[in-house]
């Protein structure tokens, strides 16, 4: 059975959907059989790997709302090791319509068991809120990735997202567990990087990955082309950062 992984942060503009498509694309390239979640109606992630336009197209709408089969929702792109569960602006009204749902915690969870095995890793990218669509990547999850932004207001929610995932171990998945704190947008010239990198460090040590991930104008730039980074411009040095960490994580 395939790892499952959630890509999260309440905070928005941290690069999560930048880490889950280039961290996804990274594994897929580095011979992993991957499975990427879009759960964000935003759908940046689906849109990060090509895929666009996403209304008729059947995805992680249909798969909590409705009972299609897993397989039916599940989309290949440029990268023959990477597939895709797209998003779409219907996921929007899911969090309303789930809410009279029985056990809609465990909807996702329920639908990712059917093809886990078919992975070796699936990886959910998540909306930047702690509602039902990110409680659902939580209990459906083994681990949480947590990308930090090396600035002063990332460290204020990152207590609040280390509580709820507490909250949804004791009470929902008791085997949740934090795969690593990912520190983002590093820039080497500012010295409140180098502070926000030490201070993570002292507080979560081990969990903190060792790989940084520089701020890079091509990492912005790969998305308005639907191709990860690593596809975009391999040379990169966004690029070769999710390429480290993803062989951090296999190694």
């Amino acid at each position: 059975m395939g790892k499952i992984l959630c890509v999260a942060n309440q905070k928005g503009g941290v690069g999560k959907t930048t880490t889950a498509v280039n961290l996804a694309a990274s594994l897929a390239i580095s011979d992993q059989r991957v499975l990427m979640v879009d759960l964000d109606p935003q759908a940046n992630a689906s849109a990060g790997v090509g895929v666009r336009g996403q209304d008729g197209i059947p995805g992680t709408y249909e798969l909590l709302t409705s009972s299609i089969e897993t397989v039916k929702t599940i989309h290949t792109t440029e990268l023959e090791n990477l597939h895709l569960i797209p998003s779409g602006r219907d996921l929007v009204g899911a969090q309303v319509e789930l809410v009279q749902a029985p056990r809609r915690e465990y909807l996702l969870k329920n639908a990712l068991v059917k093809v886990a095995d078919r992975y070796d890793y699936i990886l959910i990218d998540c909306p930047p809120s702690l509602g039902l669509l990110t409680l659902n990547a939580l209990v459906a999850a083994q681990t949480v990735l947590i990308p930090m932004q090396c600035e002063y207001y990332a460290l204020e929610g990152l207590g609040q997202l280390l509580h709820t995932i507490q909250r949804v171990k004791r009470k929902l998945n008791p085997g949740l567990d934090v795969e690593g704190i990912l520190l983002t947008m590093f820039d080497g010239r500012n010295n409140l990087s180098r502070q926000v990198v030490a201070e993570v460090s002292k507080h979560f040590g081990p969990k903190v990955f060792k790989t940084i991930i520089p701020r890079n104008v091509r990492l912005s730039e790969a998305p308005s082309h639907g191709q990860p980074a690593i596809i975009y411009d391999p040379r990169s040095a966004g690029a070769q950062g999710y390429l480290g960490l993803a062989k951090e994580m296999l190694g």
